[in-house]
């Protein structure tokens, strides 16, 4: 069961994450806050899965609360620390970064419709990362100008023909299934390249290897207007 904690400082919208969260067969909500100061106390009590957190007007105060969530004394801990979804008001590429780089894993705009909300929770749970679509492309044009790569020097000869295949794909933002119908595999398949891929480079997650095929060269930026983007 997928235990989540919900942050936002809006008693209605509260009431609406969690009426909507909870008729999910696999999801609980163990929790509401409407602080931050709340939030750290509550997932230190709970520990929740994932934490489902509305960025503030005042968008410091939400770094604040993602790093609380990240970096507390008993998050640090052997207990996993709840995975971190901030919902925002605006496609701010300069605050989704900040929050991932605050320690946020999923970034999703507060209008996202309830199902994309509900898959961003479970990719989270699953250990992935989800990204507003229409962030993706601004998000990897940021990180390559201003991050250092995160993943472990690996050069692509590494990788197999077909595997450089499936992380092209994976950089463009395709699902598992666009990837599974354009390469004509199963899905499974497709979940055994991402896994080896992943393994290989030594990524986290899919975010990660997104950033491993541009500074690679396996991907060159293209203009942003052509770029169409999915769920990572």
């Amino acid at each position: 069961m997928i235990t989540v904690l919900v942050v936002d400082d809006q008693a209605l919208r509260r009431l609406g994450h969690r009426l909507h969260l909870e008729s999910q067969p696999d999801v609980t909500v163990v929790g509401e806050a409407a602080t931050s100061q709340e939030a750290i106390s509550l997932a230190a009590q709970l520990r929740p899965t994932v934490a489902v957190l509305s960025a503030h007007q005042d968008f410091t105060d939400s770094l604040g609360a993602i790093r609380g969530l990240t970096t507390s004394e008993e998050a640090a801990s052997s207990r996993p620390r709840p995975r971190i979804l901030l919902l925002a008001t605006t496609a701010d590429h300069a605050q989704a970064c900040a929050a991932l780089a605050a320690g946020a894993d999923g970034f999703l705009l507060h209008d996202a419709l309830p199902e994309e909300l509900t898959a961003a929770v479970r990719a989270l749970a699953a250990g992935h990362a989800m990204i507003s679509p229409v962030l993706t492309r601004a998000l990897i044009d940021t990180v390559l100008q201003y991050a250092p790569t995160s993943v472990q020097n690996c050069e692509l000869g590494t990788l197999t023909a077909r595997e450089r295949e499936v992380l092209t794909a994976v950089a463009t933002g395709a699902s598992n299934f666009e990837i599974a119908d354009h390469l004509s595999i199963a899905r499974t398949t497709v979940k055994c390249h991402v896994s080896s891929i992943l393994t290989k480079i030594g990524a986290r997650d899919r975010v990660q290897a997104v950033i491993f095929a541009y500074e690679t060269g396996l991907v060159r930026p293209t203009p942003r207007h052509l770029v169409g983007a999915d769920h990572p």
